[in-house]
């Protein structure tokens, strides 16, 4: 996997990354409201179990991070998203009404696709010094 140059599966890997976490953090509205939960919500109902699970999904996206190249200081931003959103996830309901509002996976696949876009910019510009003004 070339990490500077995103081809056919990486981008069909972005877009399986982007359902993912629609899943988690967006699956369901709020009747009546623009608010959207997701099943990183339900699951973490389950005390402790739920937001590990949630935080073991959450790695996969992380996983496809690493793998793929993205820089270790945008990796370490998504381990404290993870983070953050497991710990705050262990107090119940509060957590969980958290979740609604913190959305990890969503901040991560964001760092992804940001990595990727500027990466495609940047070597576009190369590619045509015209683009690059």
């Amino acid at each position: 996997m070339d990490p500077g140059r995103p081809d056919a599966s990486i981008r069909e890997t972005l877009v399986r990354l982007q359902r993912l976490s629609d899943l988690m953090d967006r699956a369901f509205p709020i009747p009546g409201t623009n608010i959207r939960f997701g099943f990183d919500s339900i699951i973490g109902l389950i005390p402790v179990a739920g937001d590990t699970v949630s935080a073991a999904i959450s790695g996969y996206i992380y996983t496809f991070a690493r793998k793929a190249g993205v820089p270790r200081r945008k990796r370490m931003k998504m381990v404290w998203n993870i983070f953050v959103d497991w710990l705050i996830g262990l107090v119940p309901l509060v957590g969980d009404m958290f979740d609604i509002g913190f959305k990890a996976n969503t901040r991560n696949v964001r760092i992804i696709m940001t990595h990727f876009e500027r990466r495609m910019n940047s070597e576009a510009a190369d590619a045509d010094p015209a683009r690059a003004t």
